[in-house]
């Protein structure tokens, strides 16, 4: 019963996000979009580096 409930939290919580990211939410500039991909991607990398190092030395 508890995890139903914590689904359903979760669930509302993003259909809040969504409603509110579409009514209120601007449209990002192709300047900004490219800066956050180039954000993006090198934090996967350095993520990814990261879970290898921890799984080659700490497990």
């Amino acid at each position: 019963m508890t995890l139903l409930i914590i689904l359903a939290c979760v669930f509302g919580v993003v259909a809040l996000m969504v409603i509110l990211g579409e009514r209120f939410g601007k449209p990002m500039s192709d300047e900004q979009q490219a800066k956050f991909s180039k954000a993006s991607r090198i934090l996967v990398f350095v993520i990814l580096f990261a879970a290898i190092i921890k799984g080659l030395f700490f497990s």
